[in-house]
């Protein structure tokens, strides 16, 4: 079993190349305690229902296992009510796992349960020692990586991960103030294609992303509801929010294969899909 361990395959370098393990969190505990976004001060007199936050997880994870892919969950936390959103505790480049650095106070405890399960199961990881990062502004595109300049991700430590993947491009986007992370508007889905809100970013970083991605835009109301944040598991399969109608048919038009899910009580915290998978390897094709 220990062999078994110590061979366990890290490595992702796209957003849309077949999953094939991941890392997730049970919204045992999921509330909200102090606002940190706006999607979170919409919702935070209705607050989370945990019993129905935690049946929409399990159908997620029913149908990541459905397509053969290994879930991995972490132990709940009482404290940690923000666990669910295991993206930002961690991401993968290249043969790489990074923990992430949180700048929210209630959050800055999560990566310290990745680094315990990493340890427990043999699993090399790398530390950053400046600024702040979490893996919701980090997304990969072949031999370019995508950070985010955001309210959780710091100049700092953008320039130290560009130091550590130097084999990689690093593409720096700065966010415009409340756009919480990168992958709440913007999303690699094939080689060529990117789903984008494009009021959360300057008309340059705009011009950018169009320049590489025939782009599916999203409108105010699903970026509301968080269309961007698509998981893709591969063989172009992407789980997308079942009340995001229009973005899921425009996903279709361009030939990729919707799997609809009710995600509904999660995202009132801020974060869906994406958000709650931390991709460990991604099989290359």
């Amino acid at each position: 079993m220990e062999d078994a361990m110590k061979r366990r395959t890290i490595g992702c370098t796209t957003e849309f190349q077949p999953l094939k393990s991941v890392i997730v969190a049970p919204p045992t505990y999921m509330r909200i305690e102090s606002i940190m976004n706006e999607t979170q001060k919409h919702f935070k007199k209705a607050n989370i229902d945990q019993a129905l936050a935690t049946e929409q997880h399990q159908s997620f994870i029913r149908i990541m296992r459905e397509h053969h892919i290994e879930v991995i969950e972490l132990s709940s936390d009482p404290e940690l009510n923000e666990q669910v959103f295991t993206r930002d505790i961690g991401f993968t480049i290249g043969n790489h796992l990074y923990l992430g650095v949180m700048d929210e106070p209630l959050r800055k405890k999560e990566p310290a349960l990745l680094k315990d399960w990493a340890t427990l199961h043999t699993v090399p990881f790398e530390e950053l020692t400046h600024g702040t990062i979490e893996g919701g502004d980090v997304v990969m595109d072949g031999s370019t990586v995508w950070v985010g300049r955001s309210g959780r991700t710091t100049k700092a430590a953008i320039e130290e991960l560009k130091k550590r993947v130097e084999e990689f491009n690093v593409e720096e986007v700065k966010l415009k103030e409340g756009v919480l992370h990168l992958d709440c508007a913007f999303n690699v889905l094939d080689e060529s294609t990117a789903i984008v809100y494009p009021p959360a970013f300057h008309e340059e970083d705009v011009q950018r992303i169009k320049g590489k991605f025939t782009t599916i835009e999203v409108t105010e109301e699903e970026y509301f509801t968080l269309g961007p944040n698509v998981l893709s598991i591969g063989n172009r399969k992407i789980i997308s929010l079942e009340q995001n109608k229009r973005v899921n048919q425009k996903l279709r038009e361009k030939g990729f294969h919707v799997i609809e899910i009710d995600f509904s009580e999660i995202i009132k915290s801020g974060g869906s899909f994406r958000c709650c998978s931390l991709p460990l390897y991604r099989k290359e094709i």
